[in-house]
C-alpha cells in the first residue's frame, strides 16, 4: 500500500460557522471549500499538503454526532491518501486489519473512501482516501 500523504486531519464540531470563524481570524487560514455529504456539513482549510476538515451535522444519530456527544468538539479522525485503495483495502484484510468500510465509498471532494475499525488502529478512526485523477 503506498500512502501519499496526510490527506487531512478531521474534527468534529457543535458550531460549523464558529469553528471556520476561528480559523479564518486565530491562524489566518482560508477556506479552500465547503460540501454537504449526507447530513455531514465539512468545510476543507488548507494547511501545507494537508488539510484541516471540519465535520459537523446535526443527525443524532451519525457518528460526528456520536463522538462530540461522547468527547466533546474534538479531533475526529486521520485521514491517509492513497495510491490505490482497493489494492489497500485487499492489502490491509491480508494482515488481518478490520474494516469498517468493506468496498470504497464516495467522500470529499469526488474521492473514494474507507474507513479502517479503530480495533485494529490503536483506538483511532483512521480514513482511506483515493483522491480523484484530476484532483489538484
Amino acid at each position: 500500500m503506498k500512502i501519499k500523504r496526510v490527506e487531512h486531519i478531521a474534527i468534529a464540531v457543535h458550531d460549523m460557522a464558529e469553528s471556520m470563524a476561528m480559523l479564518e481570524r486565530t491562524l489566518d487560514l482560508k477556506l479552500d471549500y465547503e460540501e454537504t455529504i449526507g447530513t455531514t456539513k465539512l468545510a476543507m482549510f488548507p494547511v501545507g499538503e494537508t488539510s484541516l476538515e471540519l465535520l459537523q451535522t446535526d443527525d443524532p444519530a451519525s457518528p460526528v454526532s456520536e463522538w462530540i456527544a461522547e468527547r466533546g468538539q474534538s479531533l475526529f479522525h486521520l485521514c491517509f491518501e492513497v495510491e490505490d485503495i482497493d489494492a489497500a483495502l485487499v492489502e490491509l484484510r491480508e494482515k488481518g486489519v478490520k474494516l469498517l468500510d468493506e468496498t470504497p465509498k464516495g467522500g470529499h471532494g469526488g474521492s473514494r473512501i474507507a474507513f479502517l475499525d479503530p480495533v485494529s488502529t490503536g483506538n483511532i478512526l483512521i480514513e482511506l482516501a483515493e483522491l480523484p485523477a484530476d484532483h489538484q
